[in-house]
């Protein structure tokens, strides 16, 4: 199973590589936005994305990122992510 967590654009980090940082559930990553490109990245600032392995696989509306990150927590498996993420940030910052 694939999973894709929502997470919200904050800020564009490298125009060149495409990359930004997105929020997910007060937890910042750099991520991908390569597969979301069709428009200027800035343009994606404040959009939501659903984020696979480092890549915003999709833009959703707000709506659905709420919908989609309660459902997920209802069932636990985005905690697990979450936690996952949190501890996989506090090593790179530790380095």
């Amino acid at each position: 199973m694939c999973l894709g967590i929502p997470g919200q654009i904050v800020a564009i980090t490298d125009p060149a590589r495409q990359m930004a940082m997105a929020d997910v559930s007060g937890v910042r990553r750099e991520v991908s936005l390569a597969p979301v490109s069709d428009r200027p990245l800035e343009a994606l600032v404040g959009e939501w994305v659903l984020i696979h392995v480092g890549f915003a696989m999709a833009v959703i509306d707000a709506q659905e990122a709420a919908d989609t990150l309660e459902a997920l927590r209802g069932l636990g498996e985005a905690q697990e992510t979450l936690d996952a993420m949190a501890e996989g940030a506090k090593a790179l910052e530790e380095q």
